[in-house]
Order: C-alpha cells, then structure tokens, then sequence
C-alpha cells in the first residue's frame, strides 16, 4: 500500500494473546528440552561416579596402606561416601535423572489437562442437548424457557435489539452449537459435532473448480502485517469491482526474482440453501470447509498458486483469509504442502479454526474479536500450541456485520479529503506490528520475507468459478 494511503488507526483495547512460543504449550516442549539437558547432566555425574570407582582399588592406594594404614582408610571411606554416600556422585545422578522423568510427567500432565477439558467441554454440551430433547416436549419447553429469559434481557437492557445482545454474548453461539449433536442424538440420529458437519456438508454440491485469470499488475511489497491485512481487505472489496475473489501477490527480491508468495482469500459473499448452489464463496464452501473437506474454493488457490509458480520452487507462501477465507486457508495447509508448495504461514481473521489441524511446522496467527460471533462458530477455542498464537480483542461496535468486518479504511470519493482510518481486524493489526509478547514477535519475525525480503510485487488476481453444479 503507497505511503500517502496510510490515515490512521482506531486502536482497540483488552488485546489478549494465548498460544505461540509464550504459550503453555510451547513451555511444554521447553520441558521436553530441559528434560534431554538434564539426562545428559545425570549421564555424565554417573559416568564421573563409576570412573571414581576405580581409585578405591588403585593397586597405588592398596600398597600405601602398608605404610599408612589409617590414613589409607580414611581416604577409602571418604571416597566412598564422596561416591555412593547418600549426597554422593550415584544418588545425585539418581536424582537428576529423576528429575529429568518429573519435568517430563509435567509437559504430559498439562497436555492431558488441556486435552481432557477441551473433550469434557464438548461432552457437557453435547449432553445438555440429549438431556434436553430427550424429555417429551424439553425443546420447546427449553426454548420458551430461554427465549423468555433472553428477550426480558434484550428489552430491559438493550432498548429490544437483540443483534447487539447477541454481540455482547457471542459465547452463547458456541453452547448452541455445540448442543445441537446432543439433541439430535435424542431424535435418533447419534452424532457428534465432526459427524454432523459431514452431514450438512454433504447436501451442498461442491463442483469443480475453474481459474479465470482477471489482472496482473505491479504493487508495492507489503512492509509489516498492518499492510498484509489491508491487501485482504482490497481484496475482500475491491475499489475497481473486479470480480475476483483471490490474490496472489509476488513478493520480489531487487532482481524480479519471487521469494515470497501471500494469497489474499475473502470471507463468504453467497448465503445459500443446499439446493441452490451460487459462488466459491457461498455457504456449502463453509460447511465443507469445516468439515475437514477439499472445497472448490481450495482447488482455486492450488491452481492460482501453481499458475504464479510456486508449486515445487520451495519459495515460502503465506495463506490470508477473513472469515470463510481463514477457514479455507487454514483447512488447505496439509494439501497444499503434499502438493509441493512451501507453506509456511497463515493469518486468519474472524475465523473458526480451533477445530483444523495445522501442521507443526507452519506458523498461524488468528486475530479474533471477542464480539465477532463468526469465531465461535465451530464451538471451540484455538489449540495452545507453539506454533498457533490466538489474537483476542475487544472491540464492540453493536452489530454483528460491524464486529466481524476487516476494517480497512476507505475513501469517500464525495469528499476525498475527509479522512478515514483503519478499524477492528486491520487496526489490531497495526498495533500488533508493535507489540512486544514474545509469540507475536516470534510470528512476525518468522515471516520477515513476506514484509521485508523484497522491494517490491507484483499482485495477480484471479475469478474461482464453480463448474458441474450451477
């Protein structure tokens, strides 16, 4: 983005990081390390302990204790007790090691905590759903109940809106969601929340994906994550109308050599009914996402990645998405690195990704708005692994399309001078581009090459079609 571009940023507030290499998870491997360091310290006081061994029958000692035979055995028992006494060389070997088995038992006890609490969470909800349609009129029962309870809520204390109710309580998104297998489970079709998303996956015709190359044109190189977000942004809603819905932008070195790739994948622009298939980015792209399913929207950033030469030139790519978009480009790592792309990032914005594997060698941040009901749609917080770190914050605009917009800024061309600044995901951004905690800088660090490897780009826009259902 040129530099006369830049007006300003609405800071948010209440910024919260979990995950990354400040994550418990990460102090988990840390463990594993100091373990293996504490091993080899146990090896080598037991291999000083078995060498000292050898002087208490040094055939020198023995013969000296003809001519000091008092002196010799207090030499042997001290030495003895040096080595095998109970604050010995052995015992202290002994409890190195020890300790090297505790700190391992500690990185495992934290994962299983973690993992157990995750799974008891989804249990608990998945059984308050059978619980409550299992008794005879217990939906409606409970529904009544709840809606009651909600709408003297929305009423007595949001003047009857209910969209900003439901912006100041997005959690209940996660508990509905996550209920919803439970209940139907009681009306006999026993599922879990990976099954049922299958199942909804499965009425949406998927296609086949065809590339529709748009533009090509020159651009400046993206120099911090503030910029990566607003190239998604330009992309999520283009000021020239073009149809495209993906990026790829060619970061060059100063000889037009590529040496980084970012690919800019918006959010859902079709909300459709199974029966109605519409664009790469309609709501069966969504639910296939989700469910763990090559979408033909991925299909579309494989062939645009290959068009542009990336697959197999082992220069790094950088997946960006919002919304829809973060979910397609997290969901697309695993293939895309089988495929021969060098994968080594993803930014993902307003989107629900905790439930998608990511392989350990990628770097992921998601940057997430406690307000955006979006993120909670997959009923699950973000792994807290070493190479995810989770972006929350707090920024309350009323409206769910508000708290879940990009927030890049935009010139009014009835008034070009009157200024505008950047908001919500593209505004954390510019302020995380400051920060100091230790897994954001670690991010951003590991992606120098798409910020500050080259002087310039060369950005490549493309159209996804879907053929063989529309």
């Amino acid at each position: 983005m040129p530099e006369d571009m830049a007006v300003g940023i609405a800071p948010v507030s209440g910024i919260e990081v979990s995950g990354g290499v400040g994550g418990f998870r990460a102090k988990g491997e840390d463990l594993v390390a100091m373990s293996a360091l504490t091993d080899e310290v146990a090896g080598d006081t037991l291999k000083t302990a078995l060498a000292g061994h050898k002087f208490l029958a040094e055939p020198d000692v023995l013969a000296s204790a003809l001519l000091n035979p008092s002196g010799v055995a207090k030499f042997e028992a001290a030495m003895a007790m040096a080595l095998d006494g109970p604050t010995g060389l052995t015992a202290t070997s002994a409890a190195i090691g020890l300790r090297g088995d505790a700190l391992r038992a500690t990185k495992l006890a934290y994962e299983a905590a973690d993992e157990l609490a995750a799974r008891g969470l989804d249990a608990s909800r998945w059984m308050a759903g059978l619980a409550v349609a299992s008794v005879p009129g217990g939906t409606v029962v409970a529904a009544l109940g709840s809606g009651t309870a909600i709408a003297a809520d929305v009423y007595a204390n949001y003047d009857g809106d209910w969209q900003k109710w439901l912006v100041d309580h997005p959690g209940m998104v996660d508990t509905l969601i996550g209920m919803s297998p439970g209940m139907l489970s009681a009306l006999g079709v026993p599922v879990d929340l990976a099954i049922t998303l299958d199942l909804l996956a499965a009425t949406y015709a998927d296609g086949t994906a065809e590339l529709d190359p748009v533009a090509s044109h020159p651009d400046t190189a993206p120099r911090n994550l503030h910029d990566i977000l607003l190239g998604l942004d330009e992309r999520n809603r283009p000021s020239n109308g073009e149809p495209s819905n993906i990026d790829v932008r060619v970061v060059k070195d100063a000889n037009d050599k590529p040496i980084g790739y970012i690919v800019d994948i918006p959010g859902t622009k079709d909300w459709n009914a199974p029966w109605d298939p519409k664009s790469a980015n309609d709501s069966g792209v969504n639910i296939d996402a989700m469910a763990g399913n090559r979408t033909v929207l991925q299909q579309g950033i494989e062939k645009a990645l290959h068009e542009a030469g990336a697959q197999g030139s082992g220069v790094p790519v950088m997946l960006v998405g919002h919304s829809q978009g973060g979910i397609v480009a997290a969901q697309s790592t695993n293939d895309l690195i089988s495929s021969g792309y060098n994968v080594t990032h993803v930014v993902t914005a307003g989107s629900p990704v905790g439930r998608i594997d990511i392989p350990g060698n990628v770097q992921m941040l998601s940057l997430e708005n406690k307000g955006d009901i979006v993120p909670h749609l997959d009923a699950s917080d973000n792994p807290n692994t070493a190479n995810r770190t989770t972006v929350t914050f707090e920024n309350q605009t009323g409206s769910v399309g508000g708290n879940h917009d990009i927030g890049g800024y935009r010139y009014d061309e009835q008034d070009p001078d009157k200024p505008r600044v950047d908001q919500n995901y593209v505004a954390v951004a510019g302020q995380l581009d400051q920060s100091s905690d230790p897994s954001v800088r670690r991010f951003l660090d590991s992606a120098d090459v798409f910020t500050q490897g080259g002087p310039k780009s060369t950005t490549l826009t493309y159209h996804v079609r879907r053929e063989g259902v529309n």
